[in-house]
């Protein structure tokens, strides 16, 4: 199976190598595209206002393309441009840092995944649940085990999952839980400051909010210490409201 492996930690990032290695270990072709440096944070963005420049990468065993720029750009080009035929599966990650709840909404690493399913591509994003750990390896085995289970036409159009590991090795999960994403957000925290030159400056932090309760949620089972996969979708649609509102009235016809 040849597989586009991306992130938004960079191509240095030790995640990216870690579930290369896993993939490679397990028999599948990858390729490697992933941004010069981080993009944590940037969501589904492009580059519109810029060039965009690849390098060719051979590096810690890895083989593809460095690209100044963001996750769907990389996965934009690489199946566009640098690929000679199309990935069968494209993974994102592995992220530094949970993407569970309504959170995923700013990765650029679930975003990753997004542009893999709009290119019609069945993909795949893996985040490590810890801002600390350095340990990827039971993360990239979550990536593979996922990949194993992953029958062919099982994603209907436009839909990804977003995995979600706990920090620890393998034996210490309690298991596998299908999840919806919980209602969880990081609500922003400014914190201005001054240079030395007497200019305001400001840094963005967040710290974790629950707007909600959601039994059997992707954040409450990831702390519960199951590994969480959560299935998404791109179209944003929201089948119920669109009939409410139609239900109302909404829908009125002018000029004829």
């Amino acid at each position: 199976m040849h597989i586009l492996l991306t992130n938004d930690d960079g191509y240095l990032a030790p995640g990216i190598k870690a579930l290369h290695d896993v993939l490679k270990e397990a028999g599948h072709e990858v390729t490697v595209v992933a941004p010069d440096h981080e993009r944590s944070g940037v969501s589904l963005s492009i580059t519109l206002t810029d060039i965009l420049r690849t390098w060719p990468m051979t590096h810690n065993g890895m083989q593809g393309w460095i690209v100044n720029g963001t996750p769907a750009d990389c996965v934009k080009l690489a199946v566009g441009e640098l690929m000679d035929s199309m990935p069968d599966v494209i993974f994102s990650g592995i992220n530094q840092g949970t993407n569970t709840g309504l959170n995923a909404n700013y990765s650029g690493t679930v975003a990753g995944a997004v542009e893999g399913a709009l290119l019609g591509r069945p993909a795949i994003a893996v985040s490590l649940a810890s801002f600390r750990s350095r340990d990827f390896e039971a993360a990239a085995r979550a990536g593979l085990w996922v990949l194993n289970h992953l029958e062919q036409g099982l994603l209907p159009p436009l839909h990804l999952l977003s995995v979600n590991v706990p920090e620890g090795k393998w034996d210490q999960f309690r298991g596998v839980r299908v999840t919806p994403a919980s209602k969880v957000v990081y609500k922003e925290v400014v914190d201005r400051r001054v240079d030395h030159r007497g200019r305001e400056y400001y840094w963005l932090a967040g710290r974790e909010e629950k707007l909600g309760s959601t039994p059997g949620g992707d954040h409450e089972m990831v702390e519960e210490g199951y590994i969480s996969i959560t299935p998404l979708r791109v179209d944003w649609t929201s089948d119920k409201l669109l009939e409410e509102l139609r239900r109302r009235g909404w829908d009125e016809d002018w000029n004829g």
